[in-house]
């Protein structure tokens, strides 16, 4: 059988960004029906939930803000739905769906800091908690508010092509979406993948090389979209609470078991600052970090 297993290597563009997955196929038809429902099942993801479509459902949501109808929703919009919610419950706030209204003050064209009186004004659109969503509709009460799932939907894509590639028949393989990776399987030998995570400092470097049988790595940071002003760097990771882009940390790496989950937790140790470095040895998690510094710090046990 092992024999019969041929290496496949498909490099794409999806979701605005550079992908590439590997995965063992046992025929040339397994492996170009793979690819074709991968192809598929990226388009509809961002279909639904790209805020740089303007016909895309996020958008038909946010759209709708303070108009007075609820949008109704499937079953995997009521699932992403909860899942913001446990991420603002368990962050005390921090990581907000609805803050992404914020890059409007702080896209990477501008010149000037914002002032406190647009900062203010723009984060009275903000707040999880006023959202009014069930299981089978979501509404944005004020208008101008926003849903986006930018922190979330490239690792649940990455997840859900893992699951759907399985459900081909395929064990091993890895995928790559824009940085952030999810490992279906070892390769046929038992091995596993070769997983690089960059040096946010050096550009064509690398910081630490892991090996990986199964699970996902996602990183956040500031080390490719930032902005200077004045001299001085400004991280495009925006804090809710602040309105304020987040100091503290450069970069960070989570290994976990779901590629959502580890991009989730990156994000929240970019969003408490300082505090992150020890938040994330607090909680006994596999990362990687950098702070605002340079200083290097990893733990990752078993790696």
């Amino acid at each position: 059988m092992q024999g019969k297993l041929r290496l496949v290597n498909h490099a794409f563009h999806a979701m605005g960004s550079p992908c590439h997955i590997q995965f063992y196929a046992l025929s040339r038809l397994q492996a170009q029906e793979a690819k074709q429902s991968v192809k598929q099942c990226l388009e509809k993801l961002e279909q639904r939930y790209s805020r740089y479509r303007k016909d895309s459902f996020i958008s038909v949501i946010n759209n709708g803000s303070g108009l007075g109808a609820a949008s109704k929703i499937d079953a995997e919009m009521a699932a992403l739905l909860a899942y913001a919610d446990q991420c603002f419950q368990e962050s005390e706030g921090l990581f907000d769906v609805t803050s992404g209204i914020l890059r409007k003050l702080w896209s990477l064209d501008k010149t000037e800091i914002p002032s406190e009186e647009q900062i203010n004004e723009c984060r009275q659109l903000i707040g999880w908690n006023k959202v009014e969503w069930t299981q089978n509709s979501v509404y944005l009460p004020q208008q101008g508010m926003q849903l986006d799932f930018g922190g979330i939907v490239k690792e649940y894509a990455a997840d859900s092509v893992a699951q759907l590639l399985k459900s081909k028949g395929i064990t091993s393989g890895i995928i790559e979406l824009g940085g952030d990776i999810k490992v279906i399987g070892p390769r046929p030998s038992g091995q596993g993948w070769p997983v690089a995570i960059r040096n946010p400092l050096e550009k064509d470097q690398q910081s630490l090389q892991l090996t990986i049988t199964h699970g996902a790595v996602a990183s956040s940071g500031d080390y490719e979209r930032f902005q200077e002003i004045d001299g001085v760097r400004y991280s495009h990771i925006l804090n809710p609470k602040t309105g304020m882009p987040t100091t503290g940390l450069r970069a960070v790496s989570i290994l976990s078991e779901h590629c959502v989950v580890a991009g989730s937790i990156a994000t929240l140790a970019m969003l408490k600052g300082s505090k992150g470095f020890n938040w994330l040895q607090e909680n006994e998690l596999d990362f990687f970090c950098c702070l605002d510094g340079g200083e290097i710090h990893q733990q990752m046990p078993g790696y």
